[in-house]
This record gives structure tokens, sequence and C-alpha cells, in this order.
């Protein structure tokens, strides 16, 4: 049993029922831990145990669609889920292919991407209204590691590709573990997309496997924002290389915003014309339209599609205008229709490409989850963030075979989706046959489509992003922390490098937190007037304070990284630094006794007195020794309640402090400690194991801090008289 007081028991004078009791509690008994052997034989019959219910439930589980659709309502749901996945099919068309060319990719294969993702997803997915597809900052992850593998294969430049793309050009000479004479640029880039995009598709189902989908709560939305502003300007200066008609490689590297632009600069000669003047009208068009979309949206019941508009006009004359041959833009070229056979990834560039991989498995799921997440809130449902780990790493698995590259959840066509009245995945179904349709039959036709146009609508996508600068000023005002942390992370995506970026974003989001508790302060605080509650001195008026008894609060955990602060912090509130006050005692002492020899009294008793700060005197026939003393504290009360955990050293810390203060004649008790935090003191052997009423002060738990102020002071009163105590 924890109790308030066992050392004495208040005299029967009569007033005993006007005196305030102690709070007394009683621990629950722990059970006793079992030995590993039981753990695991319990682990192992939990989780491999087969009965008929459990089975159903990880079926139903694991595609979620035949939970869902068997409930399906047809009248209700029916025709928005039709509208919104056509709607957003129709957008994906052009977006496709433009962010194709992000990813250094063929123009069918970012249609081949959204309408596999879009199928699976709807299958295995547990939310139902987010829109799975390309992402422009995967895509622009994508785009890096296939460039920077195409430079290490010897495919230095654009030009050095060859036209032809179709399934025999993309077969021939090729074998699952090497590059053969007959594979061409176009064909190694998407062996390396397909192969990165596996790769990270096999992380996520392992991260789903092990159950960690909880990771995604340590990329919080500051962090995320920040990544996707940076890589947004990436991905602007990436563009503008098509706008203005240049054929530059794309840099490698670190740094790769200054050195494209300075390749742009030094290139600026060499604009194609017909490119330049395509983009400024596209952007004319595209800019305005979109405002007028975004102003009217409330109003529109659904987004009206000018990018499909413009690509149309855009194809149509470029191909009786000859821009190709006439001018020299660069345009998309064929485009197959049907799909190629599936094969298998190089598994030889699996080492190449597995640490980026691994930074593209974490955005992508990141992104999902927290979209799924926020829309499920929206609308009164949940969703399981393994299953979302799941469906989006069998997203990039299965149509890695069908050469495609990694998908996520994307936040603009999400929002299409769900105000043109999607209500289930019925919608991502619908999405993919009308992507079906454009692979099948369409996709010929956007040969003469510029490139300058594809990077156009890559570059008008991109204003949400960009838009984020404008709210910094208020990102500071309501928390400079976040503001910092989006800071940076944009800075380092932008100017140093994206993957690193979204790295040194985590690193520093985690600094901030044990940065938090670096600043912590101990608070003393004072009592109310009209009750016995306790708050900080500093932040509320009227309270009073206790003579010879101080109380303290710490608000952070005490732990290795922050215990010496505590130390320190609480000797500034208290006034005296013990393990200094005792050297100068000590040295006061030796003194003192080095005069006294000096006068001829080695043996004579030393006398310490309380002044105000004198230097030590010998006066006749005694020895005085003055010492600083903190006031008239006798006791110091710690009210622990936003202590969270304590460690070893923590622990450590508080016996420290206990031990130093005692020396100097000061009580320090513990006062509101939580279930959590009197295990680990016990565990740390903060309690001596001593019991009694001698020794047993130490072990006294007090669960008020309101308790803890009445004993101490009932350890000064005169004769032990424990009457103001209770």
């Amino acid at each position: 049993m924890t109790h308030g007081d066992d050392c004495c028991t208040p005299e029967e004078d009569g007033n005993q029922s006007d005196q305030q009791q102690p709070l007394i509690l009683e621990r629950v008994e722990k059970e006793t831990a079992k030995d590993w052997k039981s753990l695991v034989s319990h682990q192992l019959k939990k989780h491999c145990s087969c009965t008929q219910k459990k089975a159903k439930s990880k079926i139903l589980g694991f595609v979620p669609i035949l939970t869902w659709l068997p409930r399906y309502q047809v009248k209700e749901w029916l025709l928005g889920d039709i509208m919104s996945g056509v709607i957003v099919g129709i957008l994906l068309v052009p977006q496709s292919i433009a962010y194709s060319l992000l990813a250094s990719q063929d123009p069918i294969y970012g249609l081949y991407t959204s309408f596999f993702s879009s199928l699976i997803y709807a299958l295995l997915g547990s939310s139902r209204h987010i829109s799975v597809g390309i992402f422009g900052v995967l895509c622009l992850l994508v785009g890096q590691v296939v460039d920077r593998e195409l430079a290490l294969a010897g495919y230095l430049t654009e030009s050095s590709s060859v036209s032809s793309n179709n399934s025999a050009d993309l077969l021939a000479g090729q074998g699952n573990d090497s590059v053969g004479v007959g594979c061409d640029r176009s064909c190694y880039a998407i062996t390396v997309g397909a192969t990165l995009t596996f790769t990270a598709g096999v992380y996520q189902v392992l991260m789903g496997l092990l159950q960690v989908g909880f990771i995604s709560i340590y990329l919080s939305d500051a962090l995320l924002s920040g990544f996707a502003t940076g890589a947004s300007l990436t991905i602007l200066t990436s563009q503008i290389k098509y706008l203005l008609g240049l054929k530059i490689p794309r840099p490698q590297g670190w740094f790769t915003l200054f050195k494209t632009w300075y390749s742009l600069l030094i290139n600026l000669g060499k604009t194609n014309i017909c490119d330049l003047v395509t983009s400024l009208l596209c952007l004319l068009i595209l800019i305005p339209t979109k405002e007028l979309n975004n102003r009217f949206k409330a109003k529109l019941k659904a987004p009206i599609p000018f990018e499909l508009f413009v690509v149309i006009i855009a194809t149509l004359a470029s191909h009786f205008g000859h821009f190709n041959t006439d001018y020299g833009s660069g345009v998309a070229g064929d485009i197959p229709t049907g799909f190629l056979p599936p094969k298998l990834p190089m598994w030889s560039l699996i080492p190449n490409v597995a640490v980026d991989a691994f930074s593209i498995a974490i955005v992508g799921f990141a992104i999902t989850v927290s979209l799924s997440e926020m829309f499920a809130k929206k609308h009164g449902y949940t969703v399981d963030a393994n299953q979302e780990m799941y469906a989006i790493g069998f997203c990039n698995i299965l149509p890695s075979f069908f050469r495609c590259f990694t998908t996520s959840a994307a936040l603009t066509k999400t929002l299409v989706k769900e105000s043109t009245g999607c209500q289930t995945q019925i919608s991502g179904l619908v999405t993919a046959l009308v992507l079906l349709l454009v692979l099948l039959v369409i996709a010929p036709l956007f040969y003469s489509l510029q490139k300058c146009v594809l990077a156009v609508i890559i570059v008008v996508n991109l204003r949400g992003a960009l838009q984020k600068f404008t709210d910094v000023p208020r990102m500071w005002r309501v928390n400079r922390v976040d503001a910092a942390i989006w800071m940076i992370t944009m800075a380092t995506s932008a100017l140093v490098n994206t993957e690193l970026g979204l790295f040194v974003g985590v690193l520093v989001s985690a600094l901030c937190v044990l940065g938090r508790t670096q600043r912590a302060q101990v608070l003393e605080l004072g009592r109310a007037t009209m009750r016995e509650h306790y708050e900080d001195l500093s932040s509320y008026r009227g309270l009073q304070t206790h003579p010879e008894v101080a109380v303290f609060r710490y608000e952070a955990p005490i732990y290795y990284a922050n215990q010496s602060l505590f130390k320190k912090s609480l000797s500034r509130c208290v006034g005296i630094n013990p393990v200094k006050e005792k050297s100068r005692r000590n040295k006061l002492r030796k003194k003192n006794k080095q005069q006294g020899e000096v006068a001829g009294a080695p043996n004579m008793k030393l006398e310490e007195t309380k002044v105000t700060g004198k230097e030590d005197e010998v006066e006749a026939g005694k020895t005085v020794i003055t010492m600083n003393s903190p006031c008239s504290l006798r006791s110091v009360v710690l009210d622990c309640s936003a202590i969270l955990f304590l460690d070893t050293a923590g622990v450590n810390a508080l016996k420290e402090v206990r031990k130093d203060y005692g020396e100097l004649g000061i009580t320090i008790v513990l006062a509101q400690c939580s279930a959590s935090v009197l295990d680990d003191l016990e565990r740390g052997g903060y309690y001596p194991d001593v019991k009694g009423c001698d020794e047993g002060g130490d072990k006294i738990i007090f669960f008020t801090i309101a308790d803890a102020v009445h004993y101490v002071q009932s350890l000064s009163a005169p004769n032990g008289d424990c009457d103001s105590k209770c």
C-alpha cells in the first residue's frame, strides 16, 4: 500500500475532524512476468492458429472490396461514382502523359501506371475516396534515379535514344539480368524505372507484414508539406528546358537546382521559338482557366477539363503545322496501343536502387496514408494504415511487371474525385475503364503532341504546392517550430537534394521534440487562496507560498539527455547549488580549523551560525563559521505530474538531488507521480529497502501536493508534533 503518512499518529484532541486526511491508494498487484517460452508459445498460437472465422476475416481484411461491395447502394451511389470516375479518367489522360516526362519515361508508361494503380487500389485499398496514380514528387524521384543509371550505363543524353519504342525493340536482346546490345535508351530507362518500382513495392509490403504502418505518424504535416514544396521547385526547374525547347541532360548529385539553372542560362541562345511560343500560349490559357475552376468549384458539378482541351488543340496544331519536322519541336512520338507482355525486373539493378527505393517507399506510403486518413475522418469511416501499406505496395509490385513506375495517392485528383460525387472505389474502376479505352484506341493520336505542352501541364499543376509560400507568415504566427521544420525541409529538398530533404526533415523534427525537453525549466508553484490547488507563480496572480517550503514542477521527462539540465534548473530555482555549497562549507571549515590552530586552540569546537554573507571571523574564545543559506528553506516538494517517464539516468538524478540537498538540511519529497513513474522509481532503487518510522520517510508516496506540503511542515514542527501535518 502507498500512503500519505505512516510515521506518527495525530493526537486525538477533538480537532481530528477538522484536519485534512492524506490520500491513500492501494496499488493493484501486477501479474508475474511469464518466461520467454510461454510468451513465444502464446504468440505462435495466436498468430498461427487457423479457424474458419479467422480465415474469413483475414481474406476480407486483405481485399476490402469484398466487405463493402455486397452492401453497395446502387441507387444512391452509382451515379456519383460513374461521374467522378469518368472525370478523373479524363483528367488523368494528359497528366499521365505529362508526368512520364518527369519520370524520364515514354508517354505510354504513364497511362499504364494510372490504369493499373486505379484498378489494383480499388480492390485492395481501404479508403473510399482517394485517387491513386501518378504523383509529381515520386515521378521526380524516379526520374532522378533513372537518369543516374542511364548515365552510368553510357546513355549520356536524350539525343542518344532511338525514336522507336515498340514492343519488339523493347524486348530485343534484353535478358533479365543484363542490358543487351539491342536495348536502347528508352528500353533501359523503363527497365530501371520498373526495377525501382518493384523494389519500393517490396519494401512497402514487408513493412505491412511487419505491422509498421505506425511509422507514418513520424512524418508530420509540416514535414510532408515542406518536402512537397521543395520538390515542386525542383520539378518546376526541370520542366523549363521543355518550355524553351532545350535538349540538356538532367544534372546528377546534389545542388541540382543550381546546376540546372546554370545549364539553362548558358544554353538560352538555343531556345526553340516554336516551343517557347506554344508554351506561352498554353500558360495564358491554362492559368486563368484553372483559377476559374477553383473560384467556381462550389457551383460547378465537375471541373471543366481545360487541360484535355488544350492537349487536343495543341496536338492538332502540331500535326497540321508540322512543328516537329519544320521547326524541330520535340513531340511525344509513337504511343502504341495495347499492353506489352509482362516482364521480370532486372535483378542486377536492385542493389543500385535499393536505397532510393526505400525513400520512395516511405514517401509514397506516408502521402497515401495521410490523405486516406484525412478523407476517412471527413466522411466518418476508418482506414487501416497497414492495409494501405499492402495496397500501395501491390500497386507498385504488380504494375512493375508491365513497365510502370511508382505511384501513390495524389491530393489534386482526390479532391476532384470527392467533389464530383465519389462514394466508393467503384469510381476507381470507372477511371481504369476510361484509361483502358485510351490505351486500346486513342493513344496513337497523341503522336504529334509537343513536349512543351506536357511541361506546361506539369507547371500549372504545381500551383497548389508553390502557393504554400504565402502561408509561411501564418505558419510562423501559429507555431514557429512547425514553420522552422517546413522551411528547413523545403530548402534542403529544393537546394541540396530531394531525398536528403526528407531525411533532414525527419531529423529536424526529432531534434525539435528533444529540444523541447531540453528547454523545459523547473517552475515554482504557489497555492490558490481558496483551495488546495497549485500553479505556476509566474503565470497566475494571487498565488501564495509556504514559509520554509517550496513547491516546484518539472514539465518534461527526466532522462539521460536532460538530467543535468534538470539539476541546474532546480538549483537556480532553489537559489543554491548543493555541490558548490558543500565545497564552500568544507573550505570554510578547513580554513577555520587552520585559524584555530594558529590561535592555539586546535581542539576548539566549531560553531555554525546563520548570517547573511559576511566573511568568516575569529573571535576571542571561539571560532564562528558564517555560511550563506537559502533563506529559511527547509523542504522542497517536487510535483512530478508532468514527468512522463524516467530512465536510469533520471532516477539517479533524483537520487543525487535528494542526497545533495539532504546534506544541506533540505528535505526533498516527490508528489503526484504517475503509476509508470512510480514503477520507474521502484525499479531504479529510488526508495530504500528499510522500513519503519525512522528511515521510512523516503518510502512515503504523496498523491497530492497538499499532502506532501503538510508532511514536510510536520517535519519541522517542534518536538515532532504531528498536529500541523494532518
